[in-house]
């Protein structure tokens, strides 16, 4: 990891430390995590938060923030966004998050454990690179997730054989 980039995810986790900052995230959690316990058949829910809840000023290119929480024991594919930097930051448990292809795929095993090391604990994803969250089957995966784009232009895309490009594709937010 670059030192730039290094640089970004220490200022991320700085806007992160606050009490009232992570009492907001939890309150997101909440929410996020009582959707996806009332949609069974999901592997994960989320919701985009307003960046001035961090009181802070963020580096220039985060444009979105968002809690996800994923299913304990969910592997939910592989996916990537044509149209994002992804930094994410384990909020509460832990998961493999997985980048390469399928096949090639690296782990990345994060925890939550404030004290652990910032690379234990963030996750840089460049633009249009394969991810893939794998979820301890213990508990659910609640993430904090900024990106490069406002909550509304969010892209994900993932493998789809039986069309001509080969992937498909969704907005977090589209209708």
């Amino acid at each position: 990891m670059t030192k730039e980039e290094l640089s970004r995810l220490e200022a991320l986790a700085t806007a992160l430390r606050s009490d009232s900052v992570r009492e907001h995230i939890r309150s997101v959690v909440v929410r996020v995590r009582e959707q996806l316990a009332r949609r069974k058949d999901a592997l994960m829910s989320w919701e985009p938060f307003p960046l001035n809840v961090l009181a802070t000023t963020l580096p220039p290119e985060i444009r979105s923030a968002w809690i996800f929480v994923l299913r304990a024991g969910a592997d939910t594919g592989a996916e990537r966004h044509p149209n994002s930097h992804q930094r994410m930051m384990s909020f509460e448990g832990s998961g493999d998050l997985q980048t390469g292809e399928p096949g090639k795929w690296q782990s990345n095993v994060l925890v939550s454990d404030p004290d652990a090391p910032l690379e234990r604990r963030w996750i840089s994803i460049p633009t249009n690179v394969w991810h893939r969250p794998v979820i301890d089957a213990s508990a659910d995966w609640a993430v904090v997730s900024f990106h490069t784009v406002p909550a509304e232009e969010l892209i994900e895309e993932r493998p789809d054989d039986s069309r001509e490009a080969g992937t498909r594709q969704m907005k977090y937010l589209g209708k």
